[in-house]
């Protein structure tokens, strides 16, 4: 039976393998065996290869899917809120002067917001959200065409939907990569939540710009107040930033911000929220009272503040608010001056490339600080970080340290040659005087004198007297200390000046006065008065004496402002740093000028620009003051605590003409000098 099976079965194998119509032993397959052709025939190829294909199709698909999908984050977590702390810096009266980190105002929800918010964003950014799945095809459609156009991709036709979705989840790159990414994650946010939770997320993290997030934020960054309390021309202010925070920001750029308004009101009109004559009057009739424009003044000084924060409060991820030391008026001022001299040394060719001024108060409360030229092209701080030689304004710390050692201002020296070893050290003039006092060697900058001073006290002597008024820089320890060939800082050498201003009482310059976080708790305040005496009330009192005659007919004469000062100029070799630092009982100020690689200035001396600089400052600081003798200054580093007659009788001494250099030839050439 197997075998009869299976010689059966081979015929009819060999008939199937007959083609339909072919022929077999010389006949023809008879007609009803044959298929039928035609139309019948040709559905079932094209129903297979439809099938094929549906299936490659949804393999791509589920491929390409995947592709897109490999890069995205977990969109759990990314719907959780992190950002940086705020820091917002206050001057001393309370005015902001910077703002950094990230601002997020309150969550909001869409029946806490004036409806014309609301309005303004779906009239300019999404008119059809409520009606589509999470992207528009009409205007995907419209932005297809522009890109097309274009070359390149010019216009996202995103959705609100998609904006959200880019804004927590991707990056801000134009590929069609993240283009497609966007729309799954779009997808995905249109299945989990409804179009209110949608658009609520939205308003809440959406960039406004000025490190805002959300809208409460932008509206109490621009208009001080919460978002619920916004009219409708501020709405359409907060709408258009939506298209370019820094472009249209209300601040720095009104005029641009008020025309982008009056776009995003023109929408509303067209959408139906608003009539043409509403719209005008929301654009006429509203005056917007924004947050002070960030001036970009002080950026050093902020810099400076943000560097040391950490040395104060550990952040902790809070918001912090820093009140300083900062006089806004004082740092205009400050800017001004400069900036005159600046432009006046580059008329005369100068050569000098940069300079710094800082301004504190008698206790080392920084009032003004200019750390450069120009901010925006050099964030480097010549106020703070720049070491530098004083030069001859370092020669006060030598005459104290010999005032201690027992002379006095009518003690007699000669101006002669001095050589010590291979060095032998010249005056501004290249002359020597001969006899004259130790006044008139210190007004007129005599640098043969103070190396003999150096000599005689010592330089380890020099060194303690620099280290107690607050030098910390290396310093060298020899004889060419007298002559500033050590390297400072201006922050230094200015406390240092403000230790004689108040009367030997030691200076530690400061900024910040007081810490708080956004609960408004204080986190720390300023408290204590400095390091305690630095040098003797008697010895300090003489040498203050003796500095205002460098103003008065010195070297630093250019620096007189009609009120009693005292100061020294101060040049290093070839002309590489140019210094004046002086001060009144209220005010301590020290400039320089030079530039960043040592390059020498055209014959530019501290009794030059540096004093004219000084002056130019000093006068409109101290105008509207009361004239305050110089060491009229309380332990506290408070001007003006003396008694009215004790204040007046030093005001009398200060003022007086000194006897200390009549009789003596005087110094001319040097006076024009360092």
């Amino acid at each position: 039976m197997a075998d009869k099976k299976k010689t059966k079965s081979a015929p009819r194998s060999r008939a199937r393998s007959t083609p339909p119509g072919s022929r077999s032993n010389g006949r023809t397959a008879p007609s009803g065996s044959r298929p039928p052709d035609g139309p019948r025939r040709i559905w079932p190829t094209i129903g297979k290869w439809i099938g094929v294909a549906a299936v490659w199709f949804t393999v791509a698909v589920l491929a390409a899917g995947v592709w897109v999908s490999v890069g995205l984050p977990d969109l759990d977590e990314a719907l959780k809120t992190e950002r940086r702390p705020t820091v917002t810096i206050q001057s001393a009266d309370g005015t902001e002067i910077y703002q950094g980190g990230d601002l997020v105002g309150e969550t909001v929800t869409l029946d806490q917001l004036p409806p014309a918010l609301v309005q303004a964003v779906l009239a300019t950014e999404d008119r059809r959200f409520y009606d589509h799945f999470g992207i528009d095809p009409i205007g995907l459609g419209r932005a297809m065409v522009r890109n097309i156009r274009a070359g390149r991709i010019v216009e996202g036709g995103s959705t609100i939907t998609q904006q959200l979705a880019k804004n927590l989840f991707l990056t801000h790159e134009r590929t069609y990569v993240r283009k497609l990414q966007e729309v799954v994650v779009a997808f995905w946010l249109e299945m989990e939540f409804s179009k209110d939770q949608i658009l609520t997320l939205y308003l809440n993290r959406v960039y406004l710009g000025a490190g805002t997030y959300g809208v409460d934020a932008a509206a109490r960054r621009f208009f001080r107040k919460p978002a619920s309390r916004i009219n409708t021309y501020e709405a359409a202010v907060l709408a258009g930033l939506l298209k370019a925070p820094s472009r249209y920001n209300p601040v720095s750029s009104p005029e641009r911000a008020h025309a982008r308004a009056k776009v995003v009101l023109a929408n509303m009109v067209a959408a139906g929220y608003l009539t043409e004559k509403k719209a005008g009057e929301a654009a006429r009739g509203i005056q917007v009272t924004l947050v002070a424009a960030p001036t970009g003044r002080a950026r050093h000084f902020v810099d400076w503040v943000l560097d040391a924060l950490s040395d104060y409060v550990t952040t902790g991820g809070r918001d912090l608010v820093v009140k300083t030391t900062l006089d806004p008026a004082l740092q205009r001022m400050a800017e001004a001056a400069m900036a005159t001299s600046f432009a006046r040394a580059d008329k005369a060719g100068l050569k000098a490339g940069e300079g710094a001024l800082i301004a504190m108060a008698p206790d080392g409360a920084v009032r003004a600080m200019v750390g450069g030229r120009d901010y925006g092209k050099s964030q480097f701080n010549r106020a703070t970080q720049a070491l530098r030689q004083p030069g001859s304004a370092f020669k006060p710390f030598v005459y104290l340290a010999a005032i201690e050692a027992g002379m006095t201002p009518d003690t007699r020296v000669v101006d002669r040659p001095v050589k010590l070893g291979n060095w032998q050290p010249s005056n501004f003039s290249g002359k020597y005087e001969g006899p004259m006092t130790l006044q008139q060697a210190l007004a007129n900058s005599v640098n043969s004198v103070a190396v003999q001073l150096a000599q005689k006290v010592g330089p380890a002597k020099i060194l303690e007297t620099a280290r107690a008024f607050g030098i910390t820089s290396d310093l060298p320890n020899d004889a060419g200390l007298a002559l500033g060939t050590g390297e400072v800082n201006m922050l230094e050498l200015t406390a240092g000046y403000a230790v004689l201003a108040r009367g030997g009482m030691g200076v530690w310059p400061h900024a910040i006065t007081e810490i708080r976080d956004s609960a408004d708790k204080v986190l720390y305040t300023r408290q204590g008065s400095g390091p305690g005496r630095a040098a003797p009330e008697d010895a300090v009192e003489t040498l203050v004496g003796m500095m205002t005659k460098v103003i008065d007919g010195g070297t630093g004469r250019n620096a007189a402002i009609g009120r009693p000062a005292a100061g020294k100029t101060g040049t290093s070799q070839n002309y590489r740093d140019a210094w004046f630092v002086g001060f009144t009982a209220q005010l301590i100020t020290g400039v320089w000028f030079g530039n960043d690689d040592g390059a020498p200035m055209k014959h530019v001396t501290g009794g030059g620009l540096p004093a004219r600089t000084w002056a130019r400052f000093m006068g409109p600081a101290m105008e509207g003051r009361p004239v305050l003798a110089l060491g009229d200054v309380d332990a506290d580093g408070k001007p003006g605590s003396g008694s009215f007659w004790n204040r007046l009788k030093n005001l009398i001494e200060s003022t007086a003409p000194s006897g200390a250099t009549e009789g003596l030839p005087p110094v001319g050439e040097n006076r024009a000098g360092d």
